[in-house]
């Protein structure tokens, strides 16, 4: 054992207290506050359905403990149990190409990984989202979606290992640099075909059929100065009963989706609310923000990944014996999160006031009182707690709490207008 080996055992169990600390803490309040509905929400949903979201977090948060245990003694056996060793040397006996023994190095590992966390996808998809109502997948549909995410993932993803490790093997001292160039166009291909080429092949897009709806949203569009291939709906109530919005795409592949769940929901005032909402996203140039942190993120672990590879102390460290540029790849992608926890405060931090901004937008293009009807009706129907614990919420949500984000909306309603 290393010092290396110690510092990641310092980090991994300091975020996994942390992570126990908070969700044992959002658990309590959102269990103390069971019985009431606050007060901002009485007039908007009942106390049926305050409980239910109640219930509902609950036992997520208790099932996603279970979760967080079984991922880090996983991630334990991978590194210091020596299961990426004993892979790579499984690997290394057929005696094939290093590039192509890397590649199926990584895939095997996040295959094996997949196939491990199954029982929970399906506890998760067949007992805790049935019992609450929510679920509408059916086993075969199941299947389908997961066989079908294997092979996206083989036909994306081996091209794209073999040429970084290619890079890596090739390109000399600067690899890392020539990788993230790689990996920046391949995120911007991605987004690009994501709305067109992959998005339908999991779901059906139709074109809003409403007429007066369509009218009204686009003149919201064309208000906003917002260019897209249309106004799309998805069959989201084929999976499952949430509701949602969202638009997606760069370029002329810029999509509005709504979630059919959503439409039956909402009045037209409130739906156009909400696409303002999602528009000014685009229009404060958020996704381009998010975009440029995303290169700069990337970046920098791909520059310490090319320093970190010439250090023995960092396989041995971390259960491997026999470097190898796929190894050090594979290691870098499953142990960084350790390293780089404490750092989702900041970003959700970010991401928080972006939707603060958003909120703002959507009060100037349409009325913040239908955004904040919009709003109660998505935490009522997907169920989502009223209740959370404030520093649970500040540490991970990228939405501010269902009551600040109504305060703040009804402070944006002008005084004549409140009553």
């Amino acid at each position: 054992m290393n010092s290396f080996t110690i510092l990641f055992l310092l980090f991994l169990a300091t975020g996994l207290g942390v992570q126990l600390w908070l969700g044992a803490r959002h658990r309590r309040h959102v269990a103390s506050h069971r019985p009431e509905v606050p007060a901002a929400f009485t007039d908007k949903v009942s106390l049926e359905e305050h409980q239910k979201a109640a219930d509902y977090t609950l036992t997520r948060s208790r099932f996603g403990t279970k979760e967080l245990i079984y991922g880090t003694l996983l991630l334990l056996f991978w590194t210091l149990g020596g299961g990426i060793q004993f892979l790579s040397d499984l690997w290394s006996g057929l005696a094939l190409d290093p590039l192509l023994s890397g590649t199926a190095l990584i895939l095997s590992l996040f295959l094996i990984s997949s196939l491990l966390d199954l029982p929970f996808d399906l506890w998760r998809t067949f007992r805790i989202e049935a019992a609450f109502g929510f679920n509408r997948t059916t086993p075969s549909r199941f299947i389908k979606d997961m066989l079908l995410q294997f092979l996206l993932s083989l036909l994306i993803g081996v091209p794209l290992l073999w040429v970084m490790l290619w890079l890596m093997q090739e390109s000399g001292e600067y690899w890392w640099f020539y990788a993230w160039l790689v990996w920046l166009g391949f995120t911007l291909l991605m987004t690009w075909v994501f709305p067109t080429l992959i998005a339908p092949i999991f779901n059906k897009f139709t074109p809003l059929e409403d007429e007066a709806l369509q009218q009204r949203l686009q003149a919201l569009v064309e208000r906003c100065g917002f260019t897209s291939k249309g106004i799309f709906v998805m069959d989201g109530s084929r999976r499952s009963s949430h509701g949602n919005a969202y638009f997606t795409g760069i370029g002329r592949s810029k999509r509005i989706v709504f979630f059919d769940t959503l439409l039956e929901t909402l009045q037209p005032d409130e739906v156009e609310a909400v696409l303002a909402h999602e528009l000014g996203h685009f229009k404060l140039r958020h996704v381009r923000k998010g975009l440029l942190m995303m290169s700069a993120s990337s970046l920098i672990g791909l520059a310490v990944l090319g320093w970190i590879i010439q250090q023995p102390w960092f396989f041995s460290g971390l259960g491997v014996s026999d470097p190898s540029n796929a190894a050090a790849l594979l290691l870098f992608m499953i142990v960084a999160p350790a390293f780089t926890f404490f750092l989702q405060p900041l970003f959700s931090l970010y991401q928080r006031r972006h939707e603060f901004e958003a909120d703002d937008f959507a009060a100037e293009q349409s009325e913040a009182r239908s955004m904040i009807n919009a709003l109660v009706k998505l935490y009522r129907d997907n169920a989502n707690t009223l209740t959370p614990d404030p520093l649970y919420s500040a540490f991970y949500d990228s939405h501010p709490p269902a009551p600040v984000r109504i305060g703040h909306l009804a402070s944006l309603i002008p005084a004549n207008k409140s009553a």
